[in-house]
């Protein structure tokens, strides 16, 4: 099962409006269905600014998420637009029903597509791990990542599709095995005198002002479902969901405003959602990685 998703869709319709952003984003989708075609795959629907496909095996699967990658790299239409897409895949049994697909290799394959970044490919190294021959390209690993419906956390991949990979950065190559946080990874969390902590096999930590939250903070400028911690890509990452954004300090380092975007916590420091800490110190989340 492969997924590939537009990153960025939504500030292409902000900038481009909607008749354009619709077509850029079915040319690419054509794009990527011909080359997951070409590589003996079905497309079984396209989501949006996301395509869902089934490929015969692995090897199929990863060399089409590699050769969708190039595509979006060469194609100077593409590039021109600043257009890329994200890619996670995962092999595994599926049930095929009126023309659609169901069952754990989708939910995982999925999985996948949400941890990966923008020109970036994730699968699960139990997929990655069997595969041999001349044209297999490097994997590296992220850490660990939870997906929904298996017990405990499962190893995952970054895999190094561009063809030359002397010039990639540090900040570019993906997070090798000795990057990743150590096991018994832990973050603490401090709130109103409560203290809840977390590890690497933690379910995804809510928090707003809804009760369903895991912590609900009760104040009109928190969002419902505003902000989430989850341990991905070998790191504990807050994730902003909401409508005023979440503030989060790290160490000395300044108050960094987080809308509809992730970051990694590291060290020691505070969140504080809807408002800068400043004006929210009733309210504030401590935090401490180790």
């Amino acid at each position: 099962m492969l997924f590939a998703d537009v990153s960025g869709s939504t500030r292409l319709f902000e900038t481009k409006g909607d008749v354009e952003a619709r077509r850029l984003i079915a040319a690419v989708l054509d794009a990527l269905s011909i080359v997951c075609v070409g590589h003996g795959g079905r497309v079984i629907k396209t989501i949006g600014d996301e395509i869902m496909c089934t490929l015969p095996t692995a090897m199929s699967g990863l060399l089409a998420a590699c050769d969708m990658q190039r595509k979006m790299s060469r194609d100077i239409n593409f590039v021109r637009e600043n257009l890329a897409v994200r890619i996670g895949f995962h092999h595994g049994n599926a049930l095929e029903e009126n023309d659609d697909v169901f069952g754990d290799a989708v939910n995982v394959a999925a999985r996948m597509t949400s941890l990966a970044k923008r020109e970036q490919i994730v699968s699960t190294a139990a997929t990655v791990n069997g595969l041999s021959g001349t044209r297999l390209p490097e994997t590296r690993s992220l850490g660990r990542a939870r997906v929904s419906g298996k017990l405990l956390p499962i190893e995952i991949v970054d895999v190094v599709w561009q063809e030359d990979t002397s010039g990639m950065t540090m900040v570019q190559s993906a997070i090798r095995m000795g990057d990743a946080a150590p096991a018994g990874a832990k973050l603490t969390l401090r709130h109103r005198g409560k203290l809840i902590e977390l590890t690497e096999n933690s379910e995804p930590f809510m928090m707003g002002r809804e009760v369903s939250n895991n912590l609900v903070v009760e104040a009109d400028w928190v969002s419902r479902t505003h902000a989430q911690i989850e341990y991905k890509r070998g790191h504990f990452m807050i994730t902003d969901r909401s409508t005023n954004a979440t503030y989060v300090c790290i160490g000395q380092d300044p108050e960094l405003r987080l809308h509809r975007d992730e970051v990694h916590l590291r060290k020691s420091g505070s969140i504080s959602m809807g408002q800068a800490a400043s004006a929210n110190t009733h309210d504030l989340i401590h935090f401490n990685a180790e």
